[in-house]
């Protein structure tokens, strides 16, 4: 745990609401329902953002493919809540080019793309902001030229860093007064006369265990979902999670690669993508059932040769092999339990179930649901349990700009904040593009110390007072909280262990960790990344 006051005990502490799970939907809620003035406790079993969100494909998307099953409400849906983001979180959510590339041969016709690709650009009521045909070049330069293919452009938006995005939420939910605890696990749902009357909670880092009062419990743990309504005594006839695994793998940039995603066909012919993401590629995703403890989702062997033998049919030039393979990471979507339909096809849908009907008043759990839509669920969430939760007023289509640093009032800000926290030009647009409307706390934490402006390993622009600030202001606690979600440069393609001793090192002494506590941090961190990103064996893989 971070050196300095430990958190308050939350004991004989009175709640409205008590919102389980701190993944996008969890602080999506618990922020709503503050809005209304109630008093909220927010609970995470690990850290914000360390489970489903952080191992998605990290677009913002209407969900082209969702009209392929008739949920043409769904993707209406999803395109008014793609526009709110790119309006909102304009540092973290970004236009970006998609290139649909299809095989000669696909088991959709061309006619049909063209269709859903116009409905899709109907619905979603914006105008383009990149110009897609120098990608539309780069892209046909690369493909099998065994092949013909159609290509189609449309436009979406990407989040590199859906962490960063709660983040700024926490940020949000915090000055409305919400309550907030990760590592704190709810290990035990109390009720009186059939209604809920509290939860019991411990946190996993000292162990401790406090008793809260609350008249409502918001069950928003994602793949956890079934063990919170145990923890409830709820008895259902069968599962409400049918956990389905994603995984991705993680290449190297190649020559000449589009600044584009992707969207294709995989070997098999399910939609996959390819895209940019942290100065790397992006490969993803799966579809495979997964029962098993979410805890210890990995992606199987089959499952990455799959990736990389989808992406060597389509870009064969590149000659990359397994050996190629930086990483590979998986996560469980928390989707219905349907056990005859095939999980391409399960409805990406969100569900309210409210518990009543389980012999449980005051519990209600969620079922499904994805980043681009978190909103819009905490708003249903909410007038669920009676909160009245407006709509936000209409969108109008929006012109974004490509870069942020055309803009001359922008440039001039970024020299005076060269100057103010005396960092370089490159260290100031790092932190600008990942902090946005709160850079100005962020540099103004920097310029405190000069150790604070030492960057946190040797190849990276992001510097030690990010990591300050994270641990101030954003209830960062462990080395992981920092380097893998509030300063994500563990992401990246440069780390190491000497990054990461680097870094341990450099912000323990900004922290005033002992030695010990650098080692163990040090040691806690490297547990987690190796569970997460996980480097596959050099000598398997498709050729």
């Amino acid at each position: 745990m971070v050196p300095g006051s430990p958190r308050p005990p939350l004991t004989g502490e009175l709640f409205d609401i008590v919102v389980i799970g701190g993944g996008v939907n969890g602080v999506a809620i618990a922020r709503e329902c503050a809005r209304a003035e109630k008093r909220v406790l927010l609970v995470e079993q690990n850290d914000f953002a360390s489970g489903t969100t952080s191992r998605a494909t990290r677009i913002i998307h209407g969900g082209l493919r969702y009209l392929e099953h008739g949920e043409l409400g769904l993707v209406r849906e999803s395109l008014r809540e793609r526009e709110r983001l790119l309006s909102e979180s304009a540092n973290l959510v970004r236009p970006l080019n998609f290139l649909l590339a299809m095989p000669k041969g696909s088991r959709r016709s061309a006619l049909e793309v063209r269709f859903g690709l116009w409905l899709y650009r109907f619905f979603a009521r914006r105008k383009p902001v990149n110009d897609p045909a120098p990608d539309l070049h780069r892209l046909e330069q690369l493909l099998d030229r065994g092949q013909q293919w159609s290509i189609f452009s449309y436009e979406d938006a990407q989040c590199e860093y859906p962490e960063r995005l709660i983040a700024e939420w926490l940020h949000a939910a915090g000055a409305l007064n919400v309550t907030v605890r990760n590592h704190t696990e709810a290990i035990q749902i109390d009720k009186k006369d059939g209604a809920v009357s509290g939860v019991r909670v411990r946190d996993r880092l000292t162990g401790d265990e406090s008793i809260v009062e609350c008249d409502w419990v918001i069950n928003a743990a994602g793949p956890w979902a079934d063990a919170i309504t145990e923890r409830a005594g709820i008895v259902t006839d069968e599962p409400l999670i049918g956990g389905v695994r994603g995984s991705h793998i993680v290449l190297p940039n190649f020559a000449g690669a589009p600044e584009a995603a992707v969207y294709t066909e995989a070997v098999d012919g399910r939609p996959m993508f390819i895209l940019p993401w942290a100065d790397q590629t992006l490969v993803g995703t799966t579809e495979e059932r997964d029962e098993h403890n979410p805890d210890y989702v990995t992606p199987s062997q089959a499952e990455i040769d799959y990736l990389l033998r989808s992406f060597q049919r389509l870009f064969p030039s590149t000659g990359f092999t397994a050996s190629d393979i930086r990483c590979a990471f998986a996560g469980i979507r928390p989707l219905p339990y349907i056990t005859e339909q095939s999980p391409n096809s399960i409805t990406r849908r969100h569900f309210i179930i409210d518990h009543k009907d389980d012999g449980l008043r005051g519990m209600i759990s969620i079922v499904g649901g994805k980043l681009t839509t978190a909103k819009s669920l905490a708003r249903e969430v909410a007038r669920a349990i009676g909160i009245e939760a407006q709509e936000p007023a209409g969108f109008t289509v929006l012109d974004v700009p490509s870069h942020p640093y055309n803009d001359t009032s922008l440039r001039q800000l970024l020299h005076d904040m060269v100057v103010f926290a005396r960092i370089s030009l490159k260290s100031v647009r790092a932190v600008e593009s990942i902090y946005g409307p709160f850079a100005i706390t962020v540099f103004n934490t920097i310029q405190q110390d000069d150790t604070f402006r030492r960057p946190l390993c040797a190849h990276t622009s992001h510097v030690v007072g990010e990591a300050v600030y994270s641990a101030r202001r954003e209830h960062a606690l462990t080395l992981g909280d920092i380097l893998l979600r509030r300063v994500p440069v563990a992401l990246g393609p440069c780390w190491s262990e000497d990054c990461t001793r680097t870094a341990a090192e450099r912000i323990g002494h900004a922290l005033h960790w002992t030695p010990d506590q650098i080692a163990h941090q040090m040691h806690n961190f490297q547990e987690e990344y190796d569970r997460f990103l996980i480097k596959p064996a050099r000598t398997a893989g498709a050729r």
